[in-house]
């Protein structure tokens, strides 16, 4: 049930970048890894432990016209804390010792924080000193955003020529090498395609980084994938989609920053950097300080990006088409429309701004993740202010011990199968770059709320069904569920029947292995995307709109377990909240 996910995640690609991916800028919120260990920040503290207001929920899963989804009327309360079982057979671990976690998830022993705090990165003395803490990547450039559609469509325009040129070009190059590889040399899907050469994902990544929107949105989307999509090559290629866009110059930053926050925008802060150290898809993320001392970080829309998601999704499918990337069984316009939705989100701050301080709320006293305070006098549509957190991006944690790999991994897994079968509200951007660890806290800083969405109970009743079929072996059960929620109509070729089951089996075999689940040891990828073809080649109906997002974040939680290679207890962990998420509906 989940191959639509791939085939979302077809629609982008990346550029060769000539080595290793250049450090993660930091994100809205966040410093710079030399600032691991805390100190005192002046200010309202970036602590999530004080309760705040909830905002109107109908802000949450929709956008603020549409009604509230059904039990959201304010947040939840946060569930009891979970002990896995224990176990062995997993690289790094003892016989019998996987981690302590106290009642918020969160404790490790002091020889555990201490290892961590060895591994983190090497701190220079000109940070040191008091130097910038990070920076944009070398590879991002100032290049104003093309805010106009016309100067948006010739950039596409300009793409679809060169791509053409370039896969000629690979064409007559591999046939007079002789060279008629179906796929590369790992193996990977997207790895034969002559769209795909090093050259053209040159041009592609140079294009994205360039118009920004929502075409470098799904390029940053496929850049988590792992090698049974995307070759090596390919991997650093989308490195530079997720790490860093170029970014807007002085002068439009400021425009944006007097037509949001007014002409004395400079009187509300004490200082600005107006070199960012963050550029994304939407926005790009200055560096302020208030006028009491607390440093904040402030995401400042593009210009244009709002209005221009339509025409952009819509180019980049055109090229996709052109590119023969896009699977014919995806059911584009179904995909189309659910991307334009959750773009138009993204775009609105003020939304961001609430998602945020529901999050904040919902885990007030959680010591292992933390949401950085927003600062409501500087936040409108287009900017948005919250307090600087600190940390490095989750995929620059593989060097970690493996018990602190196994906490990570464990806290992220749960943190959003309690965001889905307890909040009933989840933050489905799976981008490693916005969970950021802390080794001197020994916390993860959330960032990011910005495609934030509400799911109905009807949903997750159905949904928690399935996932606990297939973690019993159950496929009767697992094809009756899916049916309930629509994912199949029942009409399906049993071919199609065969291959979904068999699809939602492997995706449960996380929590169907008592014990610890081996994320390094797993085939899942693989053995899924052997399957993509005969569903999408079956497939009668589009999959339900919640599962698109809902499955971005969990293959992206998933992702992250193998690419730290962690070895933790699935299948308790699942068990304990399947009980907790009847025992509380027994009781509404």
């Amino acid at each position: 049930m989940w191959p639509e996910l791939r085939g979302v995640l077809r629609g982008a690609v990346g550029e060769v970048l000539g080595g290793a991916p250049a450090p993660a800028p930091r994100r809205a919120g966040v410093r710079g890894p030399q600032e691991l260990v805390p100190r005192k920040r002046g200010g309202t503290s970036g602590s999530n432990r004080a309760p705040q207001q909830a905002p109107d929920v109908s802000l949450l899963g929709a956008p603020p016209t549409a009604p509230r989804a059904s039990g959201q009327s304010a947040p939840p309360t946060l569930p009891a804390a979970h002990t896995g079982p224990r176990g062995s057979g997993c690289p790094g671990l003892g016989p019998s010792r996987l981690f302590h976690r106290d009642a918020a998830l969160g404790a490790l022993a002091a020889d555990d924080i201490r290892r961590a705090r060895e591994a983190r990165r090497k701190v220079g003395p000109e940070e040191a000193a008091g130097a910038p803490r990070q920076k944009l990547s070398e590879r991002a450039r100032e290049r104003t955003v093309p805010a106009s559609r016309v100067g948006r469509l010739a950039s596409f325009g300009g793409l679809a020529v060169g791509l053409g040129i370039g896969a000629l070009a690979e064409v007559a190059k591999n046939s007079l090498n002789g060279e008629t590889k179906p796929r590369d040399g790992n193996g990977s899907v997207l790895g034969s395609n002559p769209f795909l050469s090093e050259a053209n994902a040159a041009r592609i990544v140079d294009t994205l980084c360039k118009v920004r929107g929502a075409a470098l949105k799904i390029g940053q989307m496929l850049s988590i994938q792992d090698n049974s999509f995307l070759s090596p090559q390919l991997q650093r290629i989308f490195a530079r989609v997720r790490q860093s866009a170029d970014f807007m110059p002085a002068w439009q930053t400021r425009r944006v920053l007097a037509e949001e926050l007014g002409q004395d925008w400079r009187e509300k802060v004490a200082s600005f950097e107006e070199t960012p150290f963050a550029a994304a898809s939407i926005g790009q993320v200055h560096l302020g300080v208030l006028r009491d001392g607390t440093e904040v970080a402030m995401k400042i829309q593009y210009p244009g990006i709002a209005q221009s998601i339509r025409s952009d999704v819509e180019n980049l499918l055109a090229l996709l088409r052109l590119s023969a990337v896009l699977p014919a069984g995806l059911f584009a316009d179904n995909t189309l429309r659910v991307l334009q939705r959750e773009l138009e989100w993204e775009c609105d701050y003020r939304r961001e701004a609430d998602c945020a301080r529901s999050f904040r709320q919902l885990l007030a006293g959680d010591s292992f993740f933390e949401v950085p305070r927003v600062v409501g006098e500087l936040t409108t549509r287009r900017v948005l202010t919250m307090e600087l957190g600190s940390g490095v991006p989750l995929d620059q944690c593989q060097e970690l011990p493996q018990d602190v790999r196994n906490e990570i991994c464990l806290n992220v897994l749960h943190l959003s199968l309690r965001e889905l079968f307890h909040f009933r509200f989840m933050q489905t951007d799976a981008n490693w770059a916005n969970f950021f660890y802390d080794a001197g806290k020994h916390q993860v800083t959330l960032l990011d709320f910005g495609a934030s969405r509400a799911f109905s109970r009807e949903f997750t009743h159905h949904y928690i069904e399935v996932v606990k079929a297939a973690a019993d072996g159950d496929r009767a059960k697992v094809l009756q569920k899916s049916k309930d929620l629509k994912f199949v109509t029942g009409f399906e070729t049993k071919e199609f029947e065969e291959a979904h089951v068999d699809t939602v089996m492997i995706l449960g075999e996380p929590f169907s292995t008592p014990g610890l689940f081996d994320f390094a040891a797993q085939s899942t990828t693989r053995r899924v995307q052997a399957l993509i073809p005969v569903m999408l080649r079956h497939r009668l109906t589009p999959p339900p709109e919640e599962s698109y997002a809902l499955h971005r974040k969990l293959a992206g939680c998933f992702l992250l377990c193998a690419h730290l290679r962690a070895c933790i207890p699935c299948h308790g962990l699942f068990q304990e909240l399947y009980g907790q998420y009847w025992a509380r509906e027994r009781g509404a």
